[in-house]
């Protein structure tokens, strides 16, 4: 059933597209994306277009996610000033981090055009299939990537939605023709509870958006409401090692699994190795042997991800042989510690670590795949405000790395008092202070400078940060 005829089906139902919308987004209709370079709204923007619907968009930075929605035929526009909105429009799509005061925006609300969010038309879509939605404050694109490489490898076609690039299935989504819809499911402005997913995932729970939650327990209330809304006869996949998320558990209705290195855990892992960045490990399911299993990507919490998108993919039917050879033969998500490039035995590794815990355990897969070699790391801190309220724990994520570079913050979301509460000084004296080897460089060019004047041969360079700092891992391997 493709999108059109499902909406058709959807006029009689009791919930229905036109019903939340007023609008019912068929073949040739005009649906205008602000914040179309958005991992996640580009990627619902490349299913519309499949589906026949004109697209156009504005967005303030062109990257190859625009450039790949260009020559599918979308009209991309970077002014965002309301000029630029097509006289056509039927419908504007907002992304999460757009504010009310956006020209764009403003436009739309005074012609009377219908403004949907993102996470609405993504649940809407997630409505005319069987719906997976993976969220947690870590690890929801790898696993959601791992548990779409499955199903494509089982023959099962999925529609996908993942918020990262994803290049040996095709990029960050995808329209299958089966009957399974996976959606990366972000918590940011409790966007995930407008999903209606048969099958969950939390991966873990912790303090972030703190400037939307004001606190970890409001943060685990909204989880207890994502794991509510797993259907009854649906599965929901938790960490069992995570204390916020058994809180947040105790509010589901479906039957729940469990995951970890702990043998109490329904599905257990147990590695074998995992130091030459190859993991390889033993999976048991209710204390039984299950399989053996092999990851190209390092890292133990990789291996959780894999535990993760194993027990999914069981309930969802797909054999153990499809599920190892796919874990054997994935290779990870852009930005989720790619190799970039090794020039005169200089390793390049770009990494999307935002958070302390994610800086942390990335360092600490790096020294275990490079445990000899000298190994930089270079941090763009994402947003004031989390920068603000992580800042101790920003100070203790870099005790793997022998020299830290800190960028200037890249701004996203934030306010004026945000922007004057904190700056990346501040978060360098508190790195410095720790014992860490820290140099503050606040521009990007600056850095890429002095790395190529400063690495040896059999150092390793990770460049971390939801922003734009992936440009220096770039611009570095070419100069190197």
């Amino acid at each position: 059933m493709n999108f059109s005829e499902g909406i058709d089906r959807m006029q009689s139902s009791k919930v229905s597209l036109e019903k939340q919308f007023n609008y019912r987004p068929l073949r040739g209709h005009c649906v205008y994306f602000i914040g179309i370079g958005g991992v996640g709204m580009s990627a619902v923007a490349r299913i519309l277009i499949n589906e026949g619907c004109i697209v156009a968009g504005s967005d303030v930075r062109t990257s190859s996610l625009t450039s790949t929605l260009e020559e599918m035929g979308a009209k991309i526009n970077t002014k965002q000033d309301g000029s630029l909105m097509p006289a056509e429009t039927d419908m504007v799509v907002v992304s999460a981090s757009i504010s009310e005061d956006n020209p764009d925006l403003k436009t739309a609300r005074k012609l009377g055009i219908k403004v949907v969010k993102y996470s609405q038309i993504l649940g809407s879509l997630m409505k005319e299939k069987r719906g997976i939605a993976i969220s947690g404050t870590h690890g929801k694109t790898t696993t959601s990537a791992m548990i779409s490489t499955i199903l494509k490898t089982a023959g099962l076609d999925p529609t996908f939605v993942i918020g990262g690039e994803v290049p040996d299935i095709g990029g960050n989504a995808h329209l299958g023709k089966g009957n399974l819809f996976v959606a990366e499911a972000c918590e940011y402005d409790r966007s995930f509870l407008n999903l209606t997913p048969q099958v969950g995932v939390i991966t873990n729970i912790e303090e972030d958006h703190l400037d939307y939650y004001e606190n970890i327990e409001k943060i685990i209330n909204a989880f207890g409401d994502f794991a509510s809304s797993i259907s009854k006869n649906g599965l929901l996949v938790i960490n069992n090692r995570d204390d916020n998320t058994a809180i947040a558990v105790k509010r589901a209705h479906c039957k729940v699994e469990t995951y970890s290195l702990d043998i109490s855990s329904d599905w257990c892992g147990e590695v074998i190795s995992g130091g030459s960045g190859i993991n390889r490990f033993k999976v048991f399911h209710k204390g039984k042997f299950f399989d053996n299993f092999l990851l190209k990507i390092p890292g133990a919490h990789n291996v959780l991800n894999a535990l993760a998108a194993t027990a999914v993919c069981t309930f969802i039917g797909v054999d153990r042989d499809s599920i190892r050879t796919a874990l054997a033969s994935f290779t990870g998500a852009n930005r989720r510690f790619q190799i970039i490039g090794v020039k005169n035995d200089i390793t390049v590794i770009d990494d999307y670590a935002h958070h302390p815990t994610e800086i942390r355990v990335t360092l600490k897969a790096a020294r275990e795949l490079y445990p000899a070699k000298r190994i930089w790391c270079v941090f763009q801190p994402h947003q004031y405000s989390r920068t603000r309220h992580l800042l101790k724990g920003f100070t203790k994520s870099f005790q793997n790395a022998d020299k830290v570079i800190l960028a200037d913050i890249y701004a996203a979301r934030d306010n004026d008092y945000e922007k004057t509460a904190m700056h990346s000084v501040k978060l360098y004296e508190e790195i410095r202070n720790t014992g860490v080897d820290v140099q503050y460089i606040p521009q990007l060019c600056d850095i890429v400078h002095v790395l190529s004047s400063r690495v040896k041969r059999d150092d390793v360079v990770v460049t971390m940060g939801a922003g734009d700092v992936w440009k220096v891992s770039y611009d570095l391997v070419s100069i190197l």
